[in-house]
């Protein structure tokens, strides 16, 4: 929502001004308000809107600054003075318009501005916290961790920019209860409770991708978001098709009313060297017209052997108000991720030809020099928002996408167990998905029963096509080399001709209610239904329509601080990439995924705290078929099926400022999945971990320092492999319980300057992120440095 002011302007003022329909307003009278802690210009915006009122203020005067929370019957002098309590910033009301200034005793002349009051949640970007305002991923309402009724974890801009979280895999692997799994150099999956995430949503709109190949989701870079939005367990009232693993919502940077900006320059281990550009502000002299520009380039070495991945990112934003009321975003980001060197299935074979054993170093690339997994995504969005007198907004979106990649790839087999001679398998793999998805909806409150709730009436629709070509009969020449020997060096090979041609279309399109009703002043149910309507045609052929995905959620506040809460939904994920022993796609998986739990919501909301008991029930969970010899059916590497499956567990988070300028973000996860005849399934994902992330800025003569660390522990993940098809024999390996410490630094040189030290995993330990793909192993990182320096203006 955007809504402009009119006044005289003293020339070089800058400030704010959040406007609503007013007419006779008492200041004296008690109004119903919650606002939630956050920072203090979004609960500005927030607090105009409930109170009714026009609330003006500088930018520069409240950024980095955070509110207390402000709830019941209060007169507007008395909450905002709750509100602004340790700010540093005064009021003064007069009739319907509040002035806020800091540390000053004149009003402040205003001139033509403007504010945004985000249906997304709260931009966490200055507001200094490790835990969020508002979050609107799991029912499109944007409420409160403490009111959502499910388990979600957001690692803001504040914890991104400290831990140096320059990828969603560093986000990941940073977040409480997440699983990070590296295929190779190029590939990773994400595991929450046991399950592969595969549900990804670009600030709340939901895109279909290819699950068959990377293609750029994994490599997104962060510098363009504001924050990431982890929703725990099944998805499916605004996703649709989806997994019960969770939904990654990435939110992206937002244009600034005032003109501000950084240059970010980092060097650090194996050759590692980075740079960033961000730039915002307004574009016209009303301010009614504001854009963002970011660009990040890096040139990254690893540790492994002759490996190279260069990364280009480019991001643009507008916003456009177009009346009082109406508010336009257009924007588009660009992403390559051009690598050198790429692994393939793993870095290193974990047996020779006749089964046995075999180690190498933690830097050895089974790919050849000139293999590689090049990825890029092109996005261009548009958003149209309109705040109607009654108080409903109405949402239009739209996000095209296309994602490819160009895989020219050899990597060694594994070595004659007789000679140590290796050979090159090597394959080309070429593709683009094209994503088109639009969301309309609209949002607001609504009277029944003398009592307000709140209401969400949407439909979507998506279509996605992928193109793909595949080379599978490439020609090496002196395809021998050795092994524990091996440099990367080899002839380019002859890729050959085309092998198989893919094309996909799969659509999707929906509809969806989700109403939040006020049963009593402490009791809050949230239900809600999607009509999904999903079909692939093409080389897979899938086709469900009709199908009724419900959602259920119930809190209830024991206090003012704590709340108990309990969630229901169902399971609908179409497997069309996994297939049987024939090659035929195995069924959906569909199941329901209860939970129920405990938040806290402490220190005026600056800290969020979570318990939660969780359990899983699918019907037709796909796993390995281990019995199937690879190539049996040519052209399949693996099969599939399909087996019933129970998960269980429950996980605790906290996270935000424990006390002034200590912030926190740390959990807890334990989760044991086991199959109808009892044994045990996604034995890899550990069945424990701990997380903790912490920050403290010093005080007195130390107070430029800001000193942090982060853990990770995880108990003992483990998978049965067959290392010889010929015999049947097999093998258990296992990674053994695990902790990894980082470290981090920070020096404010100058007001606007300052210096960063990045150290990751201090203690050097050598550890397995997986093992068992194609019978390979791939090692985490060892230890790494990174020193960067920022320039904010």
């Amino acid at each position: 929502m955007r809504r402009l002011l009119n006044t005289h302007v003293r020339p070089g003022a800058i400030a704010v001004a959040l406007t609503l329909p007013v007419a006779g307003y008492v200041q004296a009278q008690e109004i119903e308000l919650n606002v939630p802690a956050q920072s203090l210009g979004s609960a500005l915006q927030e607090f105009g809107k409930q109170a009714n009122l026009q609330v003006l203020y500088s930018p520069t005067d409240v950024e980095g600054k955070r509110s207390h929370k402000v709830k019941g019957k209060l007169q507007p002098g008395q909450a905002m003075t709750t509100l602004l309590t340790g700010t540093g910033v005064d009021f003064d009301l007069q009739g319907n318009t509040m002035t806020l200034t800091a540390g000053r005793s004149s009003a402040l002349e205003l001139g033509a501005t403007q504010v945004t009051a985000n249906q997304l949640g709260t931009i966490t970007e200055g507001s200094g916290s490790y835990t969020p305002g508002t979050i609107a991923t799991a029912t499109r309402m944007v409420l409160t961790p403490r009111e959502t009724p499910q388990s979600i974890s957001v690692v803001t801009r504040q914890a991104m920019d400290d831990f140096n979280l320059k990828s969603i895999d560093d986000v990941m692997r940073h977040t409480p209860g997440i699983t990070v799994a590296a295929y190779d150099s190029e590939r990773t999956s994400y595991f929450s409770r046991g399950f592969a995430i595969q549900n990804f949503q670009y600030d709340g709109i939901p895109i279909l991708q290819d699950a068959q190949y990377s293609s750029g989701h994994t490599l997104t870079d962060t510098v363009i978001y504001d924050r990431v939005e982890i929703l725990k367990g099944a998805t499916g009232l605004l996703t649709g098709a989806g997994g019960p693993g969770g939904t990654i919502n990435m939110v992206r940077k937002k244009p600034t009313s005032e003109f501000k900006g950084y240059i970010d320059l980092g060097a650090g281990s194996w050759d590692n060297y980075r740079s960033e550009v961000d730039v915002s502000g307004p574009l016209t002299e009303s301010g009614n017209v504001r854009g963002r520009a970011v660009a990040a380039y890096q040139d990254k070495h690893t540790f492994l052997d002759h490996y190279q991945r260069k990364t280009n990112v480019y991001y643009g934003i507008l916003e456009f108000d177009l009346a009082p009321d109406t508010l336009l975003t257009v924007g588009g980001d660009y992403q390559d991720s051009d690598p050198q060197g790429s692994s393939w299935s793993g870095a290193a074979s974990l047996y020779d030809s006749e089964g046995n054993r075999i180690s190498t170093s933690r830097s050895f690339n089974n790919g050849a020099k000139y293999s590689k997994w090049a990825q890029y995504t092109r996005t261009g969005f548009a958003t149209l928002e309109h705040t109607f007198d009654n108080g409903w907004v109405g949402k239009a979106q739209y996000n095209h996408q296309i994602n490819g990649y160009k895989a020219p790839l050899s990597a060694l087999l594994a070595p004659n167990a007789a000679t140590g001679k290796a050979s090159l398998l090597t394959r080309t793999y070429n593709g683009e998905t094209t994503s088109d998805t639009g969301d309309l909806y609209a949002t607001g409150p609504f009277s029944l029963f003398g009592r307000e709730h709140e209401l969400v009436v949407g439909a979507s629709v998506s279509r996605s096509r992928w193109l793909g070509r595949d080379y599978t009969n490439a020609t090496n020449y002196n395809n021998s080399h050795d092994y524990f020997d091996w440099d990367g060096d080899a002839p380019k090979p002859d890729r050959g001709p085309q092998t198989k041609r893919n094309d996909e279309l799969t659509r999707q399109s929906a509809q969806y209610i989700t109403g939040r009703f006020s049963l009593a002043d402490d009791w809050h149910l949230i239900l809600g239904t999607r009509v999904n309507n999903y079909e692939v045609s093409g080389t897979s052929q899938v086709k469900d329509t009709g199908k009724v995905v419900p959602y259920a959620g119930l809190t209830y506040d024991f206090t003012e601080n704590l709340s108990a809460y309990a969630s229901f939904t169902e399971i609908y994920l179409p497997q069309d990439d996994y297939r049987d022993r024939n090659n035929k796609p195995i069924e959906p998986d569909e199941g329901k995924n209860y939970e129920v739990g405990f938040k806290g919501e402490f220190f005026d909301g600056r800290l969020n705290a979570s318990l939660a008991y969780f359990e899983v029930h699918e019907k037709n969970r796909a796993i390995d078929d281990n019995d199937y010899i690879p190539d049996s059916y040519p052209g399949l590497d693996y099969a599939s099926k399909g087996t019933e499956a129970k998960t269980k567990g429950y996980e605790a988070e906290v996270s935000g400022e424990l006390a002034p300028g200590w912030q926190l973000q740390a959990g807890y996860t334990h989760k044991i999945m086991r199959d109808k005849d009892g044994e045990k399934l996604s034995t890899w994902e550990p069945e424990d971990q701990i997380n903790l992330y912490t920050s403290y800025k010093l005080t007195g003569a130390l107070d430029k320092l800001t000193l942090g660390s982060g853990v990770r522990w995880q108990g003992t993940g483990w998978k049965v492999l067959t290392n010889n098809y010929a015999t049947g024999s097999q093998d258990k390996l296992s990674q053994d319980p695990l902790w990894l410490v980082d470290l981090m630094a920070r020096y404010q040189v100058t007001e606007n300057v300052s210096a960063s030290l990045n150290v990751n995993n201090i203690f050097d330990k050598k550890y397995y992120t997986n093992i068992g793909f194609y019978n390979s192993v791939y090692y985490g990182d060892p230890r790494n440095i990174m020193l960067s320096t920022r320039w904010n203006f």
